[in-house]
């Protein structure tokens, strides 16, 4: 299945400056509908790793053609995005949207779409700021503190080898340091299904990226930070409940995350609030191996959702 060439004519790629301690700058691609709507709704898309924005260049443009202000951060430590020394648990990285969405001027409740990491990301924001979030999407990942991410840790070891690999401190560093090339596209190779989705050109630009100074150090930290948002989540499913924003698991039919994504949902998230979903023809990496299909998907849930108003409590806490 090839894909062709994003069309990113209208794309705005820009930089917001956050003051977190210590401040940090947030790289986003921000793309408004090509007429304007009668009110603004916000699709915002977090990447996963070894990824940054440029996972979602074949799906911005559809989304926006839908109606959809459509913004893609590279999150702390990726991509354009600034390279601090902490910050790394999702919580934290929840935080960094929030402050994006206020120097935004964003005040309405937005769709947030996550994928890997970027899933506990977006988990981690529908949780603590239920009132700022209408829909949730999110996916393709064991989200820490769940059954389904200590099987993922024991019984998939050797397939995850990575979540203890990259908790090693220094060494991973030093291993990956000039071979980020060859560590990144293990990765892609071994989780993609349309192989034609990652061409040498993507790979080229991923590897560039966490090739910069710090870059890798900041994808490591991210593993890291796992077992306190393991701790957190646990923790506030205990304060606070399970989450009752409206919510879709979005999982490639060809990976192994889709036979988990009904027992982790249910463990986070109240019965009735989420439906399980998946995108036909695609395996790990979705919005780049079937860009039509998770486009599809997306806007469906979205649209279903659109009408809601957190504000009003039509999931109140």
């Amino acid at each position: 299945m090839s894909l062709s060439t994003p069309n990113v004519s209208n794309w705005k790629q820009l930089v917001a400056f956050l003051e977190t301690d210590p401040p940090i700058r947030l790289a986003y691609i921000d793309c408004p509908p090509p007429y304007p709507p009668d009110q603004e709704s916000i699709i915002l898309l977090l990447h996963g790793f070894p990824q940054t924005s440029h996972q979602f260049r074949h799906v911005i443009t559809p989304l926006a053609a839908a109606g959809y202000r459509v913004i893609a951060p590279d999150y702390r430590g990726a991509g354009a995005s600034s390279k601090p020394a902490s910050g790394f648990t999702k919580s934290a990285m929840a935080e960094d949207i929030l402050m994006l969405l206020d120097c935004l001027g964003i005040d309405d409740p937005i769709h947030l779409v996550g994928h890997d990491i970027g899933g506990m990301i977006a988990y981690a924001f529908a949780s603590r700021y239920h009132s700022r979030v209408m829909s949730v999407v999110w996916g393709e990942c064991p989200l820490p503190g769940t059954v389904v991410y200590h099987t993922n840790k024991t019984t998939r070891a050797v397939q995850q080898f990575h979540f203890i690999f990259h908790s090693v401190l220094d060494l991973p560093e030093a291993l990956v340091a000039g071979r980020e090339r060859i560590y990144l596209d293990h990765f892609f190779s071994k989780l993609i299904y349309n192989a034609a989705a990652i061409s040498s050109a993507d790979l080229d630009h991923y590897s560039e990226m966490y090739s910069q100074p710090g870059a890798m150090r900041c994808a490591l930290e991210v593993y890291r930070a796992f077992e306190i948002d393991a701790q957190e989540n646990r923790h506030w499913i205990d304060t606070n409940g399970k989450s009752k924003v409206p919510a879709m698991a979005l999982s490639g039919d060809k990976s192994a995350h889709k036979d988990e994504a009904l027992e982790m949902f249910s463990e986070v998230h109240e019965q009735g609030i989420f439906e399980v979903a998946v995108v036909e023809e695609a395996g790990h990496y979705i919005a780049e191996e079937n860009p039509e299909g998770f486009t599809s998907e997306v806007l469906r849930f979205v649209r279903n959702h659109s009408s809601l108003s957190a504000a009003e409590g039509e999931w109140a806490y």
